[in-house]
């Protein structure tokens, strides 16, 4: 009997591990949350971004309140053209395709690292929970980590123009996706990947000019500054939704609001720098992993614009450097993980009583589990020999 559950328990995990299975939860998550929001009246993000192309068209103001919605946009021009198939659909069905093209893009992000196909889908399913938190959200940050994904592994598969085109894509829309430029020094081709760049960049910044005019376009790019410096100075605040971070953290529990973000960025820059001063680890695939994994991390837990849906940057992090560690994991790792997975993952749900969802908001502690593992990211960047890390394709 214990051999016949031991066989379906390996069967029942095969199956789970599946590349075809894993998309299918995705895409029916991506269906239900688009379904629910949507016959709940809860898509204002959605309708923010429908209306970056329909106020493309029309000449307006990108960075407005309109009174389509609430709220205003903060993405940049080159976001009309992402979303142009979506906006010329009834709300209903574009709500869930939009959702189903957000999984996309992180799953091909995901199932394009250099793991093997168990920990891609470990991954997966790791970042299943807080992909769903975003999708209920319509956000697009769950194909920016997919983006960020890409521009790290097109890198160090030798694909600078791929990798370069990704780079670009996501800085035009959200500037995280700036972050892909950490992975510069892993280029065997540096000339060919600067060269891609320009001409990525240059090509995006042009193409939404063709769905309205070059001084519209230019003019945007100056609004778009102004209202990401705009919303920067109102991030910080002791009881909004936002500034889910280190600085946030910060300000939230000394009670003080003042606090600047300039000497964690400083700070934070610093750390994150380190590792790169150890050349002769470059070439090995942990170290690169690792460093991928401190990448998206950073670009959430330094940020005062983070809030709950922007996790599913930091937490595919979380996922990279779990699955990346060496067999058999020790017991802080796994508590640390356990930890992150409670605290960052699961807090916004009905698993926390609400007085300890607020207490967590309030004090921007979601943020907690991710910066003790960034942390350790560092430390083990700094500190460990990556030429032992057993993570091939065929491992």
């Amino acid at each position: 009997m214990t051999l016949s559950k031991n066989v379906k328990l390996q069967k029942l995990a095969a199956f789970l591990l599946k590349k075809q299975c894993i998309i299918a939860i995705y895409v029916l998550l991506a269906v239900i949350a688009g379904y629910k929001q949507y016959h709940h009246h809860s898509y204002n993000n959605y309708l923010i971004f429908k209306y970056v192309y329909w106020h493309t068209v029309d000449l307006q103001n990108l960075y407005l309140n309109y009174p389509e919605y609430q709220d205003s946009n903060h993405y940049g021009p080159v976001f009309s053209i992402l979303i142009a198939p979506f906006a010329l659909l009834p709300d209903g069905f574009a709500c869930i395709l939009w959702n189903i093209a957000n999984i996309s893009v992180l799953l091909w992000g995901i199932y394009s690292l250099p793991l093997s196909w168990n920990k891609r889908a470990i991954i997966a399913w790791i970042c299943a929970h807080e992909t769903l938190t975003a999708l209920f959200s319509f956000q697009f940050n769950i194909a920016l980590t997919g983006i960020i994904l890409l521009s790290f592994s097109y890198l160090v598969k030798k694909k600078e123009i791929q990798s370069a085109f990704f780079i670009a894509l996501g800085t035009l829309v959200k500037l995280y996706g700036i972050v892909g430029l950490a992975f510069f020094f892993f280029s065997k081709n540096k000339l060919k990947f600067i060269l891609s760049g320009i001409i990525a960049f240059v090509l995006l910044l042009v193409l939404p000019m063709a769905i309205s005019s070059p001084a519209y376009i230019i003019q945007s790019y100056g609004d778009w500054y102004s209202s990401l410096a705009h919303k920067n100075a109102i991030n910080a605040s002791l009881t909004s939704f936002q500034d889910i971070s280190i600085m946030g953290m910060a300000r939230r529990i000394s009670g003080d609001v003042t606090i600047p973000n300039t000497p964690f960025l400083l700070a934070g820059l610093l750390l994150f720098g380190l590792p790169y001063l150890r050349v002769n680890q470059f070439k090995y695939v942990g170290f690169r992993l690792m460093l991928l994994a401190s990448t998206l991390i950073f670009t959430v837990i330094f940020s005062s614009g983070s809030e709950s849906p922007t996790y599913v940057i930091a937490f595919t992090g979380v996922a990279i450097w779990f699955t990346t560690q060496q067999k058999p994991k020790k017991g802080w790792i796994i508590a640390l993980f356990v930890f992150a997975f409670i605290l960052t993952s699961l807090s916004p749900t009905d698993i926390f009583p609400k007085p300890v969802k607020e207490f967590i908001r309030l004090y921007s502690l979601k943020a907690l589990p991710c910066i003790i593992i960034w942390l350790t990211i560092i430390y083990q960047m700094m500190k460990e020999d990556f030429e032992s890390y057993l993570i091939a394709d065929n491992e």
